[in-house]
């Protein structure tokens, strides 16, 4: 192998090492000689910076590098831009035009005519495995988003982990293709829930759902002893933010029909935005604030803590959380939130109970 052929051999495979089929990569050309350097004992010998220079002109003749033109340069004769874009990596295999028509009649391609990075073997194969799927669709039965996952593409967690599959974020709506026409559902987590002693499903009304298992408890107790506020039928452990998650169970397991539902969480920044979540998700059911019960709790004040670490603190879940308060109330919880303190729920105890009994 000549010299040229060494820098030349090198550079490419440094280009190719950190290109993306989806997302252009920023480099430093200091940086990339600096490599090259390291790795060639008799770099200046061989005048390398000319042979580099020539490879990296190539490279930017093939539309593989593109130089950004903002004043910087590498301080080198001849120069070159300081920073280059890495172009898209170049998909050697592309979707045949003609496999593509015969699919047509079930799936929208213009997103993969405009993004061809997206023309790989594997989201084919997911193609071809959804659309063998739709034509016998009419003869399927209705199965979790977990189970028709699997079946599909190998994973139960493929359309919902975007984290373990980031192709799985957004291939239905690449496709034009919706859940029910794959005849899957995404059900709701269970929860656990008490129904008050000597009630019906049908004779349901009210529900109250509270953030922690302690209160949880100590509602069922006051509920079963007739002190507890807004007398609800039911009550649902939400269980932190799992309740947003598992809500949508609710309407699996009781009649379809007009529901008050109250809720009641920790007055910290993660309780506000699990109740403004769960409104805005579910705008058809009536959900509120338990005024009364976190009227409680703020007369536990002088039990306050420190925030939990690591909590969002969203502004626009406080405001909306805080405008179902007085004036007054709002204050309080202003000062909590300037001080970075919160009430836990756990302050309402049977014991603490009997103070506004």
């Amino acid at each position: 192998m000549n010299t040229i052929d060494i820098i030349e051999t090198r550079v490419r495979s440094f280009i190719a090492d950190i290109q993306h089929p989806k997302q252009k990569k920023k480099i430093n050309i200091n940086d990339l000689e600096l490599q090259l350097r390291k790795l060639i004992d008799d770099y200046f010998e061989m005048d390398g910076y000319s042979l580099f220079y020539r490879a990296i002109e190539t490279l930017k003749e093939e539309g593989q590098l593109i130089p950004i033109l903002n004043n910087q340069y590498n301080g080198r004769t001849p120069s070159l831009s300081l920073y280059h874009w890495v172009n898209l990596k170049v998909q050697e295999n592309k979707w045949d035009r003609l496999e593509m028509m015969k699919l047509g009649d079930q799936f929208d391609f213009s997103f993969y005519e405009r993004h061809p990075e997206w023309q790989t073997k594997d989201e084919w194969n997911r193609i071809q495995n959804v659309y063998t799927f739709l034509k016998s669709s009419q003869e399927r039965e209705v199965v979790s988003v977990e189970e028709r996952s699997l079946e599909l593409f190998g994973h139960e967690k493929f359309l919902l982990d975007s984290d373990s599959f980031p192709d799985g974020k957004g291939f239905l709506a690449r496709i034009g293709i919706g859940e029910d026409q794959l005849k899957m559902v995404n059900y709701g987590e269970p929860f656990v829930f008490w129904m008050k002693q000597g009630k019906e499903m049908k004779d349901i009304q009210r529900v109250l759902i509270v953030e922690n298992l302690s209160f949880f408890h100590t509602s069922i107790k006051l509920l079963e002893a007739n002190q507890l506020d807004y007398e609800p039928e039911l009550i649902i452990y939400g269980e932190g933010t799992k309740i947003e998650r598992s809500f949508s169970f609710f309407f699996r397991m009781f009649p379809p029909k007009s529901y008050l539902f109250y809720y009641a969480g920790d007055l910290d920044a993660a309780g506000y935005g699990i109740l403004i979540r769960l409104i805005e998700k579910y705008p058809d059911c009536c959900i509120q604030p338990a005024l009364k019960i976190y009227r409680k709790m703020l007369e536990c004040i002088e039990q306050r803590n420190e925030q939990k670490q690591g909590q969002t603190q969203n502004l626009k879940y406080r405001d909306l959380f805080f405008q179902w308060f007085t004036e007054e109330e709002q204050a309080l919880l202003q000062d909590l939130w300037q001080e970075n303190k919160r009430i836990a729920q756990e302050v309402l105890t049977i014991e603490s109970w009997r103070r506004w009994m």
